[in-house]
């Protein structure tokens, strides 16, 4: 269907509220030089972002007087857009601050957007702990995007099994899907907020480390922060009896300190997470079990979907290559094809 042309008027009133937008930016940015100009903020020092609000930021003073305490700050009109973990230069000022400058991250955790844009969600992370429960039911599909995403971008991921107090005795899905990720090299932990085990061993690896925990809504994410960390006092949502999918409770993504050392992020649920900024060569690289066996194949443009001589699927007859992993690849691969 053709796109129906806007009248005059309408096209009038969409210039007009573009300018009133962009005349706010600008009144927004003569604002802020004002403030650093006219001496009505704080001595420059470093900071660290642990919420992000739009237009403003939850800066951590890391230095001076106000170390330890948190104040907001707009974003100095010049800068790239800032993420939760991000370390910058700010002014403190009342009520608020101005964010100077921000330092080159160690590493990013991004997502594709709505709109296909890699839009980053934290920054200078050391795991990624991709969460699952026994409700709402994992799927080994989501898994594999969470870690082919870990593996791209070179943050060490980990996979923490929440609500273990909810498992039948003799499952014979849950067990194998994490025994195959156990085989391929992953670390699994195991925990349950309701009789509180596995959080003192979950405590211990985290310390030391900034990590940011990923999955679907309703696995628990909130709830174990909640266990680790009581004074974080996050809200927690139950699963939806229609769906039996968990309810969004975090709505941006925000940092917690460990008491013993190491940061917490909890970010927004992410029911699927998009791969569609990666090429097929990415996503096999992803596959870690995969990475022996690349560059092997009989034929140079080998597409590893039947192709002759395909050193992934002797992999998968061998037994090297788990062949739910390798159909996971597929399906990832013809993701891109349809997206």
């Amino acid at each position: 269907m053709a796109k129906s042309r806007l009248t005059r008027r309408q096209s009038w009133r969409v210039k007009k509220i573009q300018q009133e937008r962009t005349q706010r930016a600008e009144r927004k940015s003569q604002q802020l030089e004002q403030q650093l100009v006219g001496g009505q903020l704080g001595a420059e020092q470093q900071g660290l972002v642990v919420a992000h609000f739009g237009g403003q930021v939850e800066v951590e003073a890391l230095e001076g007087e106000l170390r330890g305490s948190t104040r907001r700050a707009h974003l100095r009109a010049n800068l790239d857009q800032l993420v939760t973990g991000d370390r910058v230069a700010w002014r403190p000022g009342l009520p608020t601050g101005v964010v100077v400058a921000r330092f080159d991250r160690g590493s990013e955790l991004c997502r594709p957007d709505n709109h296909g844009e890699l839009r980053p969600v934290a920054a200078n992370i050391d795991y990624i702990i991709v969460v699952v429960a026994v409700e709402p039911q994992p799927h080994a599909y989501l898994i594999d995007r969470y870690l082919v995403a870990a593996e791209n971008q070179g943050i060490t991921p980990l996979l923490l099994m929440n609500k273990i107090d909810l498992v039948k005795t003799g499952d014979r899905e849950l067990e194998p899907l994490l025994d195959t990720y156990r085989s391929i090299g992953y670390r699994v932990v195991s925990t349950s907020t309701q009789q509180r085990t596995g959080l003192e061993p979950l405590c211990q690896l985290l310390a030391g480390h900034t990590s940011v925990f990923v999955g679907q809504s309703g696995v628990g994410k909130s709830s174990i922060i909640n266990a680790l960390l009581p004074a974080a006092n996050i809200r927690v949502g139950e699963l939806s009896n229609a769906t039996g999918k968990g309810r969004h409770t975090t709505t941006s993504a925000r940092l917690f300190h460990i008491p013993g050392g190491g940061e917490l992020i909890d970010s927004p649920g992410i029911r699927d997470f998009g791969l569609w900024h990666l090429d097929a060569a990415s996503i096999a690289y992803g596959f870690r079990e995969f990475r022996p066996y690349l560059g092997r194949c009989k034929f140079r443009d080998c597409s590893h979907q039947g192709d002759p001589g395909c050193a992934l699927a002797e992999g998968v007859e061998c037994g090297a290559i788990d062949p739910r992993r390798y159909t996971s690849f597929c399906h990832l691969v013809g993701s891109l094809e349809i997206s």
